[in-house]
């Protein structure tokens, strides 16, 4: 399950096993900024970005927040699911 720290600003998604994504921002007002996105090194190669990144995009709409990807696989990811582009901030 999801898992929203906004207190250290970040999003946990649990993985396999004990192992968790961890998605790192900062906010302002409704513009967040992901700075990094990180999977364990076990599970890299095997798909887990985009588990990650659908844990938390659905969140991050249903916050009514804006996106502005300083981390390359949050723009890459972006790119890539025009479902997703409507949360670019402009």
């Amino acid at each position: 399950m999801l898992v929203h720290d906004k207190e250290n600003k970040e999003y946990q998604v649990p993985l396999e096993g004990e192992f968790v994504a961890l998605v790192k921002y900062s906010l302002d007002g409704d513009v967040m900024t992901i700075h990094s996105t990180r999977v364990p090194e076990e599970l890299r190669g095997k798909g887990y970005g985009n588990v990650m990144m659908e844990a938390v995009l659905p969140d991050i709409e249903a916050h009514g927040y804006r996106i502005i990807p300083a981390c390359s696989y949050v723009a890459h990811y972006l790119n890539r699911h025009a479902q997703w582009k409507h949360l670019l901030s402009a």
